[in-house]
């Protein structure tokens, strides 16, 4: 992908003396994104925590820069964070609500700064959501040798802990002289801006080289346009799709995360509409259609509902837009059961579109829609009235499942985690965003919950990383808020073991005053990961909050740990709620206010946390193939029944 560049017409021979990491600021300052004729600040703000390692390279840049407060055109904001990997995580909310047409840096020092930005920029790589990385790096000329918190490695020199970030990163270069810092740098906004290569990108910055001038050639700091292609499927590709769907008597839509980053939401209700066939949607892909539309018939897979997952068992052609095709969406390669089905993927990268043995169709998405929606017009295609029949009358009698779970027939008693969620769920209009990340959430969040706009549901499942939601929510509270929607509300849902990993960013919401909707669920310990634990013979073990016990075991009184005081020892406004009555006053309170927000509710016990129907398809997680417990025999014997029904699409 090319730029276009004022520069590119009119070359000079100016030059202007700044730092590396002047050089740096100024640069991402004019660098713009453009798609459907809209252009977007590539990198509209930078996240730092400041060490010795970037203190007086980037940090003093940012200042040069006027940290967002000259009002130019060219100004570098700086957001202040309070853990490196939450930084990140808060940048990928941001990008991901932006539609990945806009991004954050983060910027750290060298050593465990920068090493705590591994798992943020695994988290981004996997979800194809881009954010640049800045971290600190030892010396290049090293002076001294070693410096403070450098890992020595006695077999080569040149290696430092940033090369940690080379195998979660789309692209890694480490600038070790100021002048590689312009192709390192338009290579960097090269992959940020690529839909299909988007991700994690790192430029390791040596703390001397940060600090080190040069005479910077003037076109280097050009604004430059990234275009963001649309890429039409080839014709031949195009042909076989449309034989593959019109042959189909029963096709199946899977919706991926490739649906919302395409924009092609509305591209996808015109196919159905003019097809009805059905739309099922994967954790990324939720939203796709809202949840009453006539086709949708929600999430697919392991955490997905009875209805997707018989249609899935029995279909015939599944086409897949914009997914992975993850072990949750395949429930581990045991869901397509048809011994006939096949597979269309439509997808922007060749490696996921040959999925499964798939054809390909290799395009965007909305592109690639509105070529087989155009292909098909013509040729009279649409499902059997009686397929259509079928899968509608299996929404509607899952509906009921669901409206049986979020019922609270008792307003005096402490609610279960589906009747919190159904609680909320009546309170939210299409405005409200809900932002999860792990536990046993996101598996009530694909089953139940009623997505009403495109963006409303923000569960990230390509990681499942504790820790994510707060920060994720201050991201697009920072996104809306660029996009003029600032009334909008958002909502961080977290349990009690993922408020424990990772709840110093409270402070940066009250320092920014965001007003953060976060919803505590206290239910004293790894929920989903104990029922798991007791499904494949580990008997709940250390999954627990609670007192050791005389044997060893943690089955005493749950901790004295008050999450609530934590909240507003951080600063924000904490509202308790006792009973499913109290909780619906509280969430709506926590609704209309206008700062930073908690709401928390202690849940039933671990037993009794997600109410909703079973699993409707499984998950492989291996069980342990000799024990001497009986809870271990018997989930194998489990575990082996399951396993024979896996198969290779070939």
């Amino acid at each position: 992908m090319s730029p276009t560049s004022p520069a590119s017409t009119t070359r000079t021979r100016s030059t202007r003396r700044l730092t590396t990491a002047q050089a740096l600021v100024t640069f991402l300052a004019r660098q713009y994104t453009e798609r459907d004729g809209r252009r977007h600040r590539l990198i509209s703000a930078t996240w730092g925590i400041f060490g010795h390692g970037n203190v007086a390279g980037i940090g003093q840049a940012l200042v040069e820069a006027g940290h967002g407060g000259n009002g130019t055109a060219y100004r570098m904001p700086y957001l202040q964070g309070r853990n490196e990997q939450a930084m990140v995580h808060a940048a990928v909310g941001y990008a991901r609500q932006s539609g990945r047409l806009s991004a954050h840096a983060v910027t750290t020092s060298i050593g465990p700064g920068a090493t705590n930005l591994v798992t943020g920029a695994a988290l981004a790589t996997i979800n194809h959501l881009p954010v640049l990385l800045l971290p600190g790096d030892t010396f290049a000329t090293r002076p001294a040798d070693p410096v403070l918190q450098q890992l020595e490695v006695p077999y080569a020199g040149d290696v430092s802990v940033n090369d940690c970030l080379r195998p979660v990163s789309r692209y890694f270069d480490r600038v070790t002289r100021p002048e590689a810092l312009i192709p390192a740098a338009l290579q960097a906004m090269r992959v940020l801006a690529d839909p299909a290569e988007t991700g994690a990108v790192t430029l390791a910055l040596p703390q001397d080289v940060q600090a080190e001038a040069y005479d910077w050639p003037e076109e280097f700091f050009a604004e430059r346009v990234w275009r963001v292609r649309r890429p039409a499927p080839d014709t031949a590709e195009l042909e076989a799709a449309v034989r593959a769907v019109r042959s189909a008597r029963r096709p199946l839509i899977v919706a991926g995360g490739g649906v919302r980053h395409s924009g092609a939401e509305e591209t996808l209700a015109a196919f159905t509409a003019a097809t009805r066939i059905p739309v099922a949607s994967t954790q990324a892909g939720k939203g796709a259609l809202r949840h009453d539309h006539p086709a949708d018939v929600g999430g697919i897979g392991h955490t997905g509902t009875a209805t997707a997952d018989e249609l899935a068992r029995t279909a015939d052609l599944v086409i897949g837009v914009g997914t992975r095709y993850t072990d949750f969406t395949t429930a581990s390669g045991t869901l397509f059961q048809n011994p006939a089905v096949r597979f269309l993927n439509l997808n922007i990268t060749g490696f996921d579109a040959h999925k499964l043995a798939a054809l390909p169709l290799v395009a965007d998405a909305r592109t690639g829609l509105e070529a087989l929606t155009s292909a098909l017009a013509g040729r009279g295609y649409r499902i059997d009235p009686a397929y259509e029949t079928e899968y509608t009358g299996a929404k509607e009698t899952w509906e009921e499942q669901v409206e049986a779970s979020f019922t609270t027939p008792d307003p005096t008693a402490r609610p279960t985690q589906t009747q919190v969620l159904g609680l909320l769920d009546t309170l939210v209009t299409e405005g409200d965003i809900l932002i999860n990340a792990a536990g046993s959430l996101p598996g009530d969040l694909h089953k139940l919950w009623h997505t009403r706009s495109r963006d409303q549901y923000h569960v990230e499942y390509g990681y499942s990383c504790m820790g994510y939601e707060i920060p994720a929510a201050i991201g697009v509270l920072l996104a809306t808020q660029a996009q003029g929607h600032e009334g909008r509300p958002v909502w961080a849902l977290v349990g009690d073991g993922t408020y424990l990993m990772n709840p110093t960013e409270i402070v940066t919401a009250v320092q920014e005053n965001l007003p953060l909707r976060l919803l505590i669920l206290q239910n004293h310990g790894y929920a989903s990961i104990g029922g798991l634990s007791e499904a494949v013979g580990g008997e709940r073990f250390g999954t627990a909050y609670r007192h050791r016990d005389p044997d060893g075991g943690f089955t005493g009184p749950p901790l004295p740990v008050d999450l609530a005081a934590n909240a507003a020892s951080l600063g924000m406004r904490v509202l308790r709620a006792t009973t499913v009555d109290d909780l619906r006053k509280a969430l709506a309170e926590a609704r209309s206010a206008e700062g930073p927000t908690c709401v928390y509710v202690e849940t039933e016990t671990p037993d009794t946390v997600s109410g909703p129907p079973p699993a409707q398809a499984w998950w492989d997680v291996p069980v342990a193939e000799t024990a001497s417990r009986p809870a271990a025999v018997t989930a194998r014997e489990e575990y082996d029944r399951r396993v024979a029904a896996r198969r290779h699409h070939l």
